[in-house]
């Protein structure tokens, strides 16, 4: 009997199980890398790039820096990821994570994210141009040396933290060959305004999360003040609205452009506003949607515009 069951395969050991717990590993080290966030930013990447040139356009090269891009994005997030490990665990929306549920090590992390780390900013600097290499790096410091450090000491991290944020269509922009001139600031302009009322939305859905945490989000400092959040979006959304009309002003657009950032950022600035009037779950949730919808339609609108403009 024993010999019978000391031939019997486990489970643990089957071919199948093996696949399955490879294809868990995998989706922990995808996981590290925020891939939705990653994604948004090199949509904006995209966009910086095909409004700095006129067609045609350089596809080799848009492709060459989106994957550079990506692997700094992606080391960005792994970092974090292991700097607030020990914070995750406090937190129920990210108690799960693979750092924080030890289903990977730091090693392992730091090992990933490392590699990605370099061979993003070699493949931008030898296959684009060292300026894209040298702002992807500052990106990556400021989120990860700054920005994150900072969420345990100062509400005045989300400040910090829409630098590099905003960074990506500037990115973009010095990629096909762009200079830091008025339309890369136009750009880095509106999307680090874009960010506060996205950002006060979710910080007020997770203040209870962030304070547990101990971490220093303005609604989770400011537990008596709930209003503040939405005084806070609607002081940035009230600045994006005449903000937003800069790339007409520099030429990448014209009237269409202008009409349809006024209409968006009406919007945007109406949301901002009903979640300072009556701070709630449900208004919370409004505005971050509304943040989510504006920002891709105004590029979109952007690109169109620009694109009328070149034929």
């Amino acid at each position: 009997m024993s010999n019978v069951l000391s031939t019997t395969p486990s489970l643990a050991s089957t071919p199948g199980a093996e696949r399955a717990a490879l294809r868990l590993r995998l989706a922990d080290y995808l996981e590290l890398t925020k891939p939705r966030i990653a994604v948004m930013a090199l949509v904006t990447v995209s966009i910086g790039f095909l409004l700095a040139k006129e067609s045609p356009w350089d596809l080799t090269k848009l492709i060459e820096t989106l994957i550079g891009v990506a692997l700094v994005a992606a080391s960005s997030s792994c970092f974090n990821h292991i700097i607030e490990r020990s914070t995750d665990r406090l937190m129920n929306r990210t108690r799960n994570r693979p750092l924080a549920a030890v289903r990977l090590s730091v090693v392992e992390a730091a090992a990933f994210g490392s590699t990605m780390l370099i061979a993003g900013l070699i493949g931008l600097a030898l296959l684009v141009n060292p300026l894209t290499a040298w702002l992807g790096a500052v990106t990556f410091v400021l989120y990860v040396a700054v920005y994150t450090p900072l969420k345990k000491i100062s509400s005045f991290n989300t400040v910090v933290g829409a630098i590099p944020g905003a960074l990506p269509p500037v990115l973009g922009w010095v990629a096909a060959g762009g200079s830091l001139d008025r339309g890369a600031f136009a750009l880095f302009a509106i999307l680090f305004l874009w960010q506060f009322p996205h950002f006060m939305a979710i910080a007020w859905l997770y203040r209870e999360d962030y304070a547990s945490a101990g971490l220093k989000m303005l609604p989770s400092v400011q537990a008596d003040r709930q209003w503040g959040a939405g005084l806070v979006a609607v002081g940035y959304a009230s600045a994006l609205l005449p903000v937003s009309l800069l790339p007409s002003l520099v030429g990448l657009s014209g009237f269409g452009y202008v009409a349809g950032a006024l209409f968006l950022g009406l919007g945007y600035l109406w949301f901002s506003f009903k979640f300072y009037r009556q701070p709630s779950v449900a208004t919370a949730r409004e505005l971050l949607l509304t943040s989510l919808i504006y920002l891709p339609v105004l590029f979109l609108i952007l690109t169109a515009d620009h694109c009328l403009l070149l034929s």
